[in-house]
């Protein structure tokens, strides 16, 4: 988090959870807003036993609202619900499992940033996933969106697809960390986009990682 950051909110169905993780936050010199202050917060903390449709409802909803990076606490996603996550703006998923220890520190605090922090896992079967629908779905000869993106832009969506963070890609190419957010910054300004996941999302989609 930056010196000016507001701090985080976090939200969770089980009222003994909630107070878990905002103890581990504040400990961690992360202040906790409350809950009804996400419009202010740079990170929102969601704590959801199953992403169901109401919960994935109600994320639309704030994200579209206050464009809020979300970090999503929830048990085993199926690919299917990760793909639904990343639409909604989710920027990290971590394990229930794992909400107890720094992970969770290291997702706000990524978020808070720009960075994400996604299961390999599940980025590599959502992979696959899309690769194939967009296989069957698209007319042999078809023309690509290729032009949509430069070369650079497609090198960053694709190692962070792999799971590198900001710093991890910027080592790959031999550039700044600046460089790399510059070039994200530039990706989701100009095609409307929400952040990080959803950009690496589209170019899944549309074919060119």
């Amino acid at each position: 988090m930056t010196a000016t950051a507001a701090g985080a909110v976090v939200r969770a169905e089980d009222p003994v959870s909630r107070a878990g993780l905002v103890s581990h936050l504040e400990a961690a010199g992360i202040p906790v807003l409350p809950d009804q202050e996400w419009h202010r917060a740079d990170v929102a903390v969601l704590v959801v036993e199953r992403f169901i449709g109401e919960v994935v409802a109600g994320l639309r909803r704030e994200v579209g609202r206050t464009g809020t990076p979300v970090v999503l606490v929830a048990d085993e996603l199926s690919t299917e619900e990760f793909l639904i996550a990343v639409d909604c703006g989710i920027t990290a998923v971590v394990p229930r499992t794992a909400a107890g220890g720094d992970l969770v520190v290291r997702a706000v605090r990524a978020a808070a940033v720009g960075d994400g922090l996604l299961p390999p896992r599940l980025v590599g079967e959502a992979l696959r996933r899309l690769q194939t629908a967009r296989r069957e779905a698209q007319p042999r000869g078809a023309s690509s969106p290729n032009a949509q993106l430069s070369k650079r832009e497609v090198e960053v969506l694709r190692l962070m697809a792999d799971g590198l963070d900001t710093a991890e890609v910027a080592e790959r190419l031999s550039c700044s960390q600046r460089t790399v957010k510059n070039v994200v910054y530039g990706i989701t300004v100009r095609l409307n986009l929400r952040n990080r996941s959803h950009a690496v999302a589209y170019a899944v989609r549309c074919g060119l990682i």
